[in-house]
């Protein structure tokens, strides 16, 4: 899980840099694209008795609606926010998930994990720093990335004890490839020289974390790995100072310790909850 968590950090530093040159819809269909791309070749060598028959499309849908959702709203965040910031946004996903495991599959929750919750929806507000012009749009599109990945990761577990992890991805990859391609028609830019390879590149990371991640959640509960998707949050914290020179003031440090904290408890109380 070290390895999703340094590989979806490299993707974020991937998608800020396209972003400041392309559309964020232009973005999004390549990080689809390329992965296709990628993992089309690898079905064909690797996975050649892979059956793609499915005996719970509605699954495959709303989690890949949920995660293509997501993606937008992550990479909108990441071309408005410091990488560091849109990143622990992105991942207060473990403090949706008791909620969203109340709501739909009205699992108990225990009183540690409301208190967890509510200490992140604590954390969260002050990582929107509320007297400094608050729930402007991209901290709150930032938020919204983490409710709907946490809706995607509910239905990854309602799926992996039936689907394969490749066929869960694969479903994702080419949802995410025709519905990412509609917006093309209004917001299509060519991408030119290097941003050319950085986009394939981004894709191809992106594959790769989205399966490692798949993997882990398949092999594990919830919080047994939930906690290593954090490391997304100080990884991407070192290459935005490198490459951007972004700093994080002292509040932001406590505040992601906290909402960190707040969402590991949450996981781990909340892992027995979801069931297959």
């Amino acid at each position: 899980m070290l390895t999703s968590a340094l590989l979806f950090a490299g993707v974020g530093a991937l998608v800020k840099a396209a972003s400041a040159n392309l559309p964020t819809e232009v973005v999004v269909f390549f990080r689809n694209a390329a992965g296709m791309a990628f993992l089309l070749p690898w079905l064909m060598i690797r996975q050649r008795g892979l059956s793609l028959k499915t005996r719970c499309p509605h699954l495959h849908l709303l989690r890949a609606a949920s995660g293509l959702g997501a993606m937008y709203c992550f990479f909108i965040a990441l071309k408005l926010l410091r990488l560091a910031d849109a990143m622990l946004l992105c991942y207060t996903l473990p403090i949706f998930i008791p909620i969203i495991e109340w709501l739909w599959l009205k699992e108990p929750v225990s009183g540690q994990t409301k208190a967890a919750v509510i200490v992140g929806f604590i954390g969260i507000a002050l990582v929107l720093k509320p007297g400094f012009g608050l729930f402007q749009a991209a901290g709150l599109v930032g938020l919204a990335s983490g409710l709907l990945a946490a809706l995607a990761i509910v239905g990854i577990r309602r799926m992996t004890a039936t689907e394969p992890v490749v066929r869960v991805v694969f479903y994702f990859t080419l949802f995410g490839c025709v519905v990412s391609a509609i917006p093309l028609a209004w917001a299509w830019q060519s991408p030119q020289g290097p941003m050319l390879w950085l986009l394939c590149a981004m894709g191809v990371l992106a594959i790769m974390a989205q399966m490692c991640l798949t993997k882990g959640y398949s092999l594990a509960p919830a919080g047994q790995v939930g906690p290593f998707n954090y490391g997304n949050v100080v990884f991407a914290a070192i290459i935005g100072w490198i490459f951007w020179g972004e700093s994080l003031d002292g509040l932001t440090l406590a505040v992601a310790v906290l909402t960190c904290s707040a969402g590991i408890i949450a996981t781990y109380r909340s892992e027995t909850h979801i069931k297959p």
